[in-house]
């Protein structure tokens, strides 16, 4: 028996998306020893600079307690400093130590090289239509 659907399978069509973008800067990481998960979390430092851990975890989209894990081990590699929030010590506040900023800015420049070359490939305007369907369809999906 199978059963007929109208529609793509867009969550699936989202993930390869994902997929074929990440194969071009996961070669680059791998050289630097970062897994997807470390990246995620240095760009969201690198974009934001000092963050509290549970801002991290949404915008990096991982799960608290796979952030613990990640979060311990780029410590361990003098990749993140995490300390108490002085405004309010139950929170623990992220940001990335100069060998972590150091590697944000080695690795954008690549990431940006494919980025543009997206961009001359699909046209600035669909890229930033691309970008703005994306925008609508999680402001869509959250309400």
């Amino acid at each position: 028996m199978s059963t007929r659907f109208t529609h793509r399978n867009l969550p699936r069509l989202l993930l390869q998306a994902r997929e074929a973008v990440m194969a071009h800067a996961r070669p680059s990481l791998r050289a630097q020893g970062l897994s997807d998960q470390q990246w995620r979390v240095l760009r969201v430092l690198g974009e934001h600079g000092t963050v509290e851990t549970g801002t991290v975890a949404r915008e990096a989209f991982i799960l608290g307690p796979s952030l613990t894990g990640v979060l311990t081990r780029m410590e361990r590699d003098g990749l993140i400093r995490r300390e108490r929030d002085s405004a309010d010590q139950r929170r623990t506040v992220v940001q990335a130590t100069a060998k972590g900023r150091k590697l944000v800015d080695q690795l954008s420049g690549a990431i940006e090289a494919h980025y543009t070359k997206m961009e001359t490939s699909l046209g600035k305007q669909k890229l930033a239509q691309l970008y703005e369907l994306l925008d609508h369809l999680i402001a869509l999906e959250q309400t």
